[in-house]
């Protein structure tokens, strides 16, 4: 099963998203945002920053 991301409202009344591994388990969580929409664009702006992303290990 793929991965996905969840939008969803917080006690604060922010939206938040999280993104999920294929398994169920939290993977990646966004920080709060005023809209939903803004939530959505947060998810958005992971999917294409992921695709083309780099791992930089800076433990050395």
């Amino acid at each position: 099963m793929a991965g996905k991301f969840e939008v969803y409202e917080d006690k604060a009344g922010k939206f938040r998203f999280r993104l999920k591994a294929g398994n169920g388990e939290v993977v990646a969580v966004g920080e709060a945002y005023e809209s939903k929409s803004a939530a959505v664009k947060g998810t958005q702006a992971v999917q294409r920053a992921a695709s083309d992303a780099a791992l930089v290990d800076l433990t050395a």
